[in-house]
């Protein structure tokens, strides 16, 4: 069994590439925001997706590690691509996405990076009139995706997974899918 871990800043288009691969994959698709989603709504904590990150990070990290212990146990049978964030920026400040007892929880083997260039992901945003999404300079994508490769490099340190970030540029998904594909087959 293997433990992907699969992150981008909000319009990197992770999830597109992820949705994508997955046709040629043999992995069981996990969105660990869904799953802290339902957890926070169960606690009626939260109506929607976009209110999570206003939650006080004590609140996150009590919903994290419940979400950790969810995914672990779907984990026993299949492969699994956990689809997350690998930090989420509050008002706070960063917040790990995936502090040590999550890490502790899922094992994960690999971390995969997705990444766009800053107006790309700007002009993405931009584009999604389906999501509340905070506008942000492009200095501040650019420290979001510096953030992440950080952070990934410190989880890889305490996991031994590796990193592998892929690229994913306007107009050129097909080959960011292959890459992923290679990658995971």
């Amino acid at each position: 069994m293997k433990v992907v871990v699969i992150a981008g800043i909000p319009g990197s288009g992770s999830t597109t590439v992820l949705n994508q691969a997955l046709e040629n994959l043999d992995y069981v698709n996990v969105n660990y925001g869904d799953v802290m989603l339902q957890i926070a709504q169960e606690k009626g904590v939260v109506e929607d997706r976009d209110d999570m990150r206003m939650l006080s990070p004590d609140v996150q990290k009590e919903i994290q590690k419940s979400a950790a212990k969810s995914i672990r146990e779907r984990s026993k049978l299949n492969n699994i691509i956990v689809d997350t964030h690998c930090t989420i920026k509050t008002p706070s400040g960063f917040l790990p996405g995936l502090p040590k007892w999550v890490l502790e929880e899922l094992q994960p083997d690999m971390f995969v990076l997705i990444e766009a260039d800053a107006d790309e992901i700007l002009l993405r945003r931009i584009s999604d009139t389906s999501r509340t999404r905070d506008m942000e300079m492009l200095k501040d994508i650019i420290l979001h995706q510096e953030m992440n490769r950080s952070v990934s490099m410190a989880y890889a340190a305490l996991t031994g997974a590796t990193v592998k970030i892929i690229e994913n540029h306007n107009d050129e998904l097909d080959s960011s899918v292959a890459d992923m594909v290679e990658t995971l087959k």
